[in-house]
């Protein structure tokens, strides 16, 4: 039987390459930007698209899905079709894939800074973008198995496995989290309320991590770390372990994520456990990829593709190893809110996955383009400026959180706070702040380099786009596993097999932690003073969510002595029944919302609101004047409530042909508790006659979007209250 010539497609890998080093400058840019603004807060004032809230999520997903996400698509695309002895299934497929994903992230870059977002981290993106990844994803995984079925390759290399349970779980994972009840075209609200919302977001929050940053970075390790050493992977046995257990182990992982929450006891165990085990297989994956290395140290010396691979590949032991650590429930009574989780996060997302992307793309842009690599030097110097800036990074964020954590919790003799004013903490990691912000910029520096570099190497080179190939085709086989033939040697040339295998595997742990809380009607105690949001609350926590509060304020107090000192009664499940989407936050760079109700003013929220620095000396919460001048939407106040009774919550009809009514009356109280305060009426009155003197349309306090937010603050928490003063109410 003769060879078959076929030609492989080196465009679409080519495309994806060219849209990682941009988009990853765009995201790193956004990131570095926003490390400023916690020494300047008000770097960007009045500007409400550039505010911290908004950019954020920019930040993430611009990272996660623009820089990494092409680097995955880059490197799946151009193994697998090496793997496999053929060319992708479709053309137009790629295609589809290439331009989908670009227009799904400039969906984001528009959406998230004029703030449309969901609020859950790591999938902020609104339903209509929601259902648009979804389907770039199948046509992805058609694309990829379409491909596997009609390979010249017999057997599935690992790197094809890790592949195919990334589609599987993403898709899975995608779906469930973004299961929401849309009230228009860029506004939904998640179908999960309170505790359940937070365990699905978590579910998926964890294992978007471990479905999307790391098996799919797996695969890639093991296919081009022997590449580039020219080596075989160290043991073949290892990475079937590492496979199997990895995927079965990581889905269990996510409630670690909620410790000292009101999540049940059992499920906060669940998590801590399976993440434990992680560790094993974990360091199998990184052990299998160093010792890959043996008898070629020597080329690591020189080779600067395989000097950020070797980082790369140490970054996510160290990240693998602490994230078990952080489960455990004495670490995390410390690290979590804190800074600790910043560097965390960062060393997995710059070693892991930044300097992996590095390695591949130092050793693929060469290849595609059929010549050397323009300047060895300029990759070496981006290895250690880049190396350089991840230490200085992430140290001094180890050091704020041990900081943090210290001073949350301190006590005088007397039994006070020590530290009874969160900006003393603040105060106190300004200089871990600056040295974060130095780290970063070497890390960008050194990608800028990279992009230099890469543009000179292309410009040497020649424009390959069908790299002519050929292989022996693929002979008829019994489908029956023969008795010299291990199962999984078998199971690797049953891709339809080890699909439905991977995806059960994957399957198990998310079912049982997640069905229960769905379907138990006792989940989560009810607590009968515990109401729905007024009309205006409702709009003031659309708002909140829409300036992405949550993303430096937490509404979560855990049962710790310091922090019930702090921010009042730890959090009861039950308080949150009617919160779609939850709201709990990841991190505190400010101080815990949950109980703010009633302990300030509104003339004092619409003061911190203008100018936090006014009423909170050393504050870096930037300013939010914009709310102060935009009038509030309520065209849709009676849609968002009748999508909220469709989810559960109980308005009664009355209520919701009322709405109006009731609003104004809330926003004319809160507006008569703003005019008490003799300069704020004095400038009100002034900025009215202003108006009329200029023949324009004064729009009354009550009418602008500050008076929903400042209604919203002023309620959370205070449901509890009642419960306080009543001990007889169940």
């Amino acid at each position: 039987m003769e060879a078959q010539q076929f030609y492989y497609d080196n465009k679409i890998v080519k495309n994806f390459l060219i849209a990682t080093i941009i988009w990853g400058l765009v995201g790193m840019s956004v990131g570095l930007l926003l490390a400023f603004m916690f020494m300047f807060p008000n770097l960007t004032d009045g500007i409400s698209w550039l505010s911290f809230g908004r950019l954020r999520p920019l930040h993430t997903n611009a990272v996660i899905f623009a820089f990494v996400g092409n680097a995955i698509f880059a490197g799946v695309y151009y193994s697998t079709q090496r793997l496999l002895k053929t060319r992708m299934f479709s053309d137009a497929l790629s295609k589809i894939n290439f331009w989908g994903w670009q227009l799904i992230i400039v969906s984001a870059a528009i959406t998230l800074p004029l703030g449309y977002t969901t609020s859950k981290e790591y999938a902020e993106l609104e339903w209509p973008i929601d259902i648009a990844i979804a389907v770039i994803w199948v046509v992805f995984g058609i694309n990829l198995i379409g491909t596997i079925l009609r390979r010249r390759q017999r057997h599935l290399y690992v790197a094809i496995w890790f592949y195919l349970a990334t589609f599987v779980t993403v898709a899975i994972l995608h779906i469930v989290n973004s299961m929401a009840l849309p009230v228009s075209a860029l506004k939904s609200y998640s179908m999960y309320a309170g505790v359940q919302d937070a365990l699905v977001q978590w579910w998926y929050g964890h294992n978007a991590v471990a479905f999307f940053l790391t098996t799919p970075f797996l695969g890639l390790m093991y296919y081009f770390i022997p590449k580039a050493a020219n080596r075989p992977v160290y043991s073949y046995r290892l990475s079937i372990v590492h496979f199997w257990s990895l995927i079965f182990i990581y889905i269990w992982a996510g409630p670690h994520h909620l410790l000292y929450s009101t999540l049940p006891d059992w499920a906060q165990n669940l998590g801590v456990a399976f993440s434990i085990m992680l560790i094993a297989p974990s360091w199998g994956g990184m052990i299998n990829g160093l010792l890959t290395l043996r008898g070629a140290w020597d080329k690591v010396r020189t080779d600067p593709v395989l000097k950020f691979m070797v980082v790369a590949i140490t970054g996510y032991g160290m990240a693998t190893f602490e994230g078990p650590l952080l489960s455990l429930k004495s670490v995390n009574a410390i690290a979590h809110f804190s800074d600790w989780i910043i560097a965390h996060v960062h060393v997995g997302a710059l070693a892991w996955n930044g300097f992996l992307t590095f390695g591949m793309i130092y050793w693929l842009i060469p290849r595609l383009f059929k010549t050397k690599l323009f300047s060895i030097k300029l990759a070496n110097a981006h290895f250690w400026i880049g190396t350089l800036g991840i230490i200085i990074y992430t140290i001094p964020m180890y050091v704020a959180g041990f900081v943090q954590a210290s001073m949350w919790e301190q006590f005088n003799p007397d039994g006070q706070l020590t530290y009874g004013n969160f900006l003393e903490t603040v105060d106190q990691i300004m200089p871990m702040y600056w040295m974060r912000a130095i780290g970063g910029s070497m890390y960008i520096i050194g990608a800028f380099i990279m992009l230099y570099n890469v543009v000179m190497t292309i410009r040497q080179g020649s424009n390959v786009t069908d790299e002519l190939a050929e292989a022996m085709p693929l002979q008829k086989v019994t489908k029956k596993r023969t008795s010299k033939e291990g199962f999984h040697t078998w199971l690797e040339r049953r891709p339809v097999k080890l699909t439905i295998y991977a995806t059960i595997a994957i399957l198990i742990g998310g079912a049982v932690q997640i069905i229960p809380s769905l379907i138990v009607d006792d989940y989560v105690p009810k607590i009968s003073t515990v109401k729905p949001y007024s009309p205006l609350e409702l709009e003031g926590r659309d708002i909140y969510i829409r300036e992405g509060c949550n993303t430096c304020h937490s509404q979560l107090i855990r049962p710790f002595r310091g922090e019930v000192a702090r921010y009042g009664p730890y959090s009861k499940s039950g308080e949150y029944v009617y919160d779609h989407p939850f709201l709990w936050g990841s991190k505190r760079t400010g101080p815990d919302l949950f109980r703010i109700g009633g302990k300030y003013s509104d003339s004092w929220h619409l003061n911190h609101l203008y100018d936090p620095q006014s009423t909170s000396e050393g504050s870096i919460m930037p300013s939010y004047k914009w709310l102060l001048k935009n009038t509030l939407d309520v065209s849709m106040t009676e849609k968002k409530m009748n999508v909220m009774v469709a989810l559960g919550v109980p308005y009664t009809q009355e209520q919701i042909d009322t709405a109006q009514e009731w609003m104004n009356e809330q926003a004319s109280q809160i507006e008569q508790n703003l005019l008490e305060d003799p300069d704020f009426a004095l400038s009100y009155k002034e900025n009215q006659e202003i108006a009329a003197q200029n023949g324009e349309e004064f729009i009354p306090i009550k009418s602008r979007e500050v008076v929903a937010l400042i209604a919203y603050l002023q309620r959370l928490g205070t449901d509890i209250k009642i419960i306080q003063n009543n001990p007889q109410t169940p």
